[in-house]
């Protein structure tokens, strides 16, 4: 029998974790490939990483880079100089990165430059917002890419509007909804998670909340308009807050504090993916500005409010569950207040997306890349 071929698998960061889990599960089965996990360190303590590995049964990384917290450029240049260093010592056949984190540019500029073919895993997706880091890691990998595993048929048409080739094009549907898929059985239902806490929610009779993109949390007034629209939304349901660390300092910081002192919004820790998994399966609303809560909302057929002025996710606000409400206020508690009287998306799941895209990405690169 040949050598397998090795294929580094990057992640970084935990939006990468749900997406990696599914498509080293499928390369274990493979007698062609072989998946080698390379963690960068972006993420690097127990809430936004461990808990992570452990409840989605992710092998120990070969390597951890340990880069840590920085500004994005600096990650990005100490990501790339680690990184070069593992490439050169394992010389893979191919480097698989995914979504659109800084680890993501940074690895596929180290393979792009080596002349190792790059896979990158939910390409294509476009906000069209120069301003958001994600958007210019998105159209960077893309263009030093070789394999272009879509989710979506919209982002193959941006791909091929940007000059992509469409023999590198592969339509496969959402890793994410494989990684849901899997593991949904398994979701913690809230009321285990706050089984000590003194926060007593039932089905479908609380909303679930998250922020963390610098265009809501780092500017004091939008964070502040927010807060006060979904403390009035509080007083109609309970509102669950698992809140990122630099959610939680901004809060902090702009003395936003007080919004919490009653039980209309509840600021929780982040959560693990099976905690959250049971918050958004029993939610009856959620309300984001994350990219993958808009995808697993829609798997679930839960409502999902964006809490953005753009997304790069078009086929959960025009196929799924997801509507488009913005950062107003006022806009978000009036989007509310018609949900509340019935009006609400019931949607449906995308083409494709079946739990069966990890399969697909693994078929598609057994028979290209030994011919690459």
């Amino acid at each position: 029998m040949p050598e397998q071929m090795d294929i580094l698998v990057v992640a970084g960061a935990r939006p990468n974790f749900m997406k990696i889990a599914p498509i080293l599960r499928a390369m274990a089965s493979s007698k062609i490939l072989r998946g080698r996990l390379i963690h960068t360190g972006q993420h690097h303590d127990d809430a936004m990483s461990g808990s992570f590995f452990r409840e989605l049964d992710i092998p120990e990384p070969e390597e951890n880079l340990g880069v840590g917290s920085a500004a994005r450029e600096v990650q990005i240049a100490e990501i790339m100089q680690r990184f070069e260093q593992t490439v050169e010592k394992i010389a893979p056949r191919a480097v698989l990165v995914v979504g659109d984190v800084n680890s993501t540019l940074a690895c596929a500029q180290v393979a792009a430059k080596k002349k190792i073919p790059v896979i990158h895993v939910e390409a294509g997706l476009r906000s069209f917002d120069q301003a958001m880091p994600e958007e210019i890691n998105r159209v960077l990998t893309d263009k030093i890419s070789d394999f272009l595993f879509t989710t979506e048929r919209e982002a193959d048409e941006n791909l091929v509007k940007e000059g992509i080739a469409r023999e590198k094009i592969h339509f496969v549907g959402n890793v994410m909804v494989d990684c849901l898929e899997h593991n949904l059985a398994r979701a913690v239902s809230p009321a285990g998670t706050f089984a000590t806490q003194d926060i007593k929610v039932s089905p479908s009779n609380f909303a679930l909340l998250t922020l963390h993109r610098p265009s809501n949390v780092d500017d004091p007034a939008t964070l502040k308009g927010l807060l006060g629209a979904l403390h009035e939304i509080g007083e109609r349901m309970p509102v669950i807050f698992p809140a990122h660390p630099r959610t939680k300092k901004a809060i902090t910081r702009f003395s936003l504090d007080h919004y919490f002192n009653d039980t209309r919004i509840f600021l929780v820790p982040p959560q693990s993916y099976l905690s959250m998994l049971g918050l958004m399966k029993e939610a009856k609303i959620v309300m984001t500005d994350s990219g993958g809560l808009q995808e697993e909302t829609t798997a679930l057929g839960v409502p999902c409010f964006t809490l953005r002025e753009n997304t790069e996710r078009w086929v959960t606000v025009n196929e799924g569950t997801n509507t488009m409400v913005g950062t107003s206020p006022q806009a978000l508690l009036s989007a509310f207040e018609k949900f509340m009287k019935g009006d609400t998306k019931k949607g449906a799941r995308p083409e494709l997306w079946d739990g069966n895209a990890s399969h697909r990405i693994v078929s598609i690169l057994e028979q290209k890349l030994s011919e690459y």
